[in-house]
């Protein structure tokens, strides 16, 4: 079992080692600093029945619609956009399913870019808690605000971008498939043990009861499910993209079906985890929870400050979370890069060359919170979604009749029942129209 031969096109070498990479994309900033405080604003426990309820419909139509629509057509969204037109409207209409197809590359390039800033930051921390010099710091909201300023981590991205990048060059089986093996597991590990150490925080428990303690009447607040609805969504990594393009690597002898419960189902442990480390450990100190981004930069290393062996405990939570904003990184800018080696025919090297130089050279102008925050902003509610809306419409509706449901049941154990139809072409694609439009609404939901 090796790489693919048709049209030198890499594959994964095994399911697993797709589950993970797919698993690695999904598990993100989102899961470790928006689930917990989301779940316990909007309901605690209760929240958590909304949430479910979406990951279970969108994991069962869009996870397994982009996984499928990439290894049908061996090809990421500027390919498979123009063959679903090619297949409905003919030749002519090829070029017209290329050009809407640059929406999801530009939207995952876009997030991958913003996205680099923010791994420069866990790098730094990452290196100051290894020096020991983290917990030290007298004024923690100061000392992030001297980094999260104009040209204020240029060498800290550029570092980040590298890592990635070094990935990425060696491939989708030498590079992704394989560091993610390493970094999945390392990830939940680390968070396994700094749950266990949080659980004998005094005070922790006052942090899982916020967690989980059910607020009933929530369910009756139209945001409670808004917001809930945004995180299954995100978190899932649905875009028309990354996960589109991971399946066109994908062997057609592989389940589909059961390669998406699976990633579903350790996303949301990922983000049941993040939960019950952060939370806790945030009420044991007294710290604001609701801080929402600087949670990650100021008030959890606070928390180690206070800590027993809290720079032990540092250095193994940085290495976990920049572990999972790596493998979200090498989802994100493996769409762009498989763009310019399909339609541009350029080497592996090459590809990754120039996306590297395009986003050091973004990325750098973006660097304060301000400008990240308003960039990812754009590119999230305006461009992500709109993304895997048209890589759904594509897949469900453009597609040749029986088409999608003949490419999710190849390699399946069992043929896919009546509901697939209704559940993808109105119900998937509602919700992501609904999640754009949201989106806009509430100035994002994710």
């Amino acid at each position: 079992m090796g790489t693919s031969k048709e049209k030198g096109r890499d594959e994964f070498r095994t399911r697993l080692g797709f589950i993970v990479a797919c698993i690695g994309s999904a598990v993100g900033m989102g899961n470790i600093w928006m689930f917990p405080y989301r779940t316990g604003k909007f309901g605690g426990a209760a929240f958590l029945i909304p949430y479910f309820i979406f990951v279970i419909l969108l994991g069962f139509s869009g996870v397994i619609g982009e996984m499928a629509f990439g290894r049908g057509v061996k090809a990421g969204p500027i390919g498979a956009f123009s063959k679903a037109m090619e297949m409905r409207f003919g030749e002519k209409a090829k070029t017209c399913g290329k050009v809407i197809g640059m929406i999801p590359v530009i939207g995952s390039l876009g997030i991958a870019i913003g996205y680099s800033v923010v791994v420069g930051w866990f790098l730094k921390y990452l290196c100051s808690a290894v020096a020991g010099s983290l917990t030290k710091v007298e004024d923690m909201g100061a000392y992030f605000g001297e980094l999260a300023v104009d040209f204020g981590s240029v060498g800290w991205q550029l570092l980040g971008l590298a890592l990635t990048f070094l990935i990425m060059v060696l491939g989708v089986t030498k590079g992704i498939e394989k560091m993610n093996k390493i970094m999945m597991p390392v990830f939940f590990i680390f968070f396994i043990i700094l749950m266990i150490r949080v659980a004998t925080l005094p005070g922790a428990s006052d942090g899982y009861r916020y967690l989980f303690v059910p607020e009933w009447e929530k369910l009756g607040d139209i945001k409670t499910w808004v917001y809930a609805l945004g995180q299954a969504f995100f978190s899932l990594s649905l875009a028309g993209s990354g996960t589109l393009v991971y399946g066109s690597y994908l062997k057609k002898d592989i389940d589909i079906v059961g390669c998406a419960k699976n990633v579903a189902f350790f996303d949301t442990c990922a983000a049941l985890l993040a939960g019950i480390v952060v939370i806790p450990a945030v009420f044991a100190f007294g710290l604001d929870v609701a801080s929402g981004p600087p949670l990650m930069f100021i008030t959890l290393p606070a928390v180690f400050q206070q800590m027993p062996f809290g720079g032990l405990f540092a250095v193994i939570f940085f290495v976990a979370v920049l572990f999972a904003a790596i493998t979200s990184l090498m989802n994100l800018f493996e769409t762009p890069i498989e763009a310019l080696q399909e339609q541009f025919r350029l080497s592996r090297k090459a590809a990754v060359g120039v996306i590297a130089l395009v986003s050091a050279v973004i990325g750098v102008f973006i660097e304060s919170g301000d400008s990240v925050g308003a960039w990812m902003d754009v590119v999230s509610i305006y461009i992500i979604p709109l993304g895997a809306l048209l890589a759904g419409i594509m897949f469900f509706w453009v597609c040749p009749k029986g088409y999608a449901r003949s490419q999710v049941e190849m390699g399946a154990k069992k043929p896919l029942g009546r509901w697939f139809e209704p559940v993808t072409k109105y119900i998937f694609v509602g919700i992501t129209l609904v999640v754009y439009v949201l989106g806009i609404f509430f100035g994002g939901i994710g």
